[in-house]
């Protein structure tokens, strides 16, 4: 992983990248992480140099989804809503996380606050209970201080990322 440049942005938005880059540091098999808005957008990445990639076409699929955090973001984003859907359906209240077990790999959800999700792309031996602990301290860290505000000062970090790339 590569860590994003935090040079200008508030002691918040740097403590969520902290937060981050330690969570795919520290979690052996966590391959790529999202936080996601309650809208679907892309707030903060633990691959941001392939975002740029996922607006290009595809020349081949590697391991994960292509463009890794942008495209686990939308992949978050709906799995996010169809949970919701869901819960609303069955009465059973809010939902506070989704795992999705596949032969290669794994995908959490789980929800941070007002509807933002963190989501983690997990490789096949990934410890998921360790990777679901992480994800819990993260959203506990992270849940007070994602703010309306913060969330837009993050969502603009990304765009000026992004434009400086192409």
């Amino acid at each position: 992983m590569t860590a994003p440049s935090t040079f200008g942005l508030s002691r918040e938005a740097r403590n969520l990248h902290f937060l981050l880059t330690n969570l795919v540091e520290e979690v052996p098999g966590i391959q790529s992480v999202a936080v996601v808005s309650s809208d679907g957008l892309l707030l903060l990445s633990s691959d941001s140099e392939r975002n740029a990639e996922a607006r290009e076409p595809s020349r081949g699929r590697g391991k994960g989804p292509r463009g890794s955090s942008a495209d686990l973001a939308t992949i978050v984003s709906g799995i996010g809503s169809l949970t919701v859907g869901t819960a609303k359906l069955m009465d059973f209240g809010p939902v506070k996380h989704t795992m999705v077990a596949m032969d290669d790999g794994s995908l959490f959800v789980m929800a941070i606050s007002d509807g933002s999700l963190l989501g983690v792309h997990g490789s096949a031996d990934c410890d998921m209970s360790v990777v679901a602990y992480h994800m819990a301290l993260f959203v506990g860290r992270a849940g007070h201080v994602l703010t309306p505000e913060l969330r837009s000062e993050l969502r603009q970090s990304l765009e000026n990322e992004s434009g400086s790339t192409r």
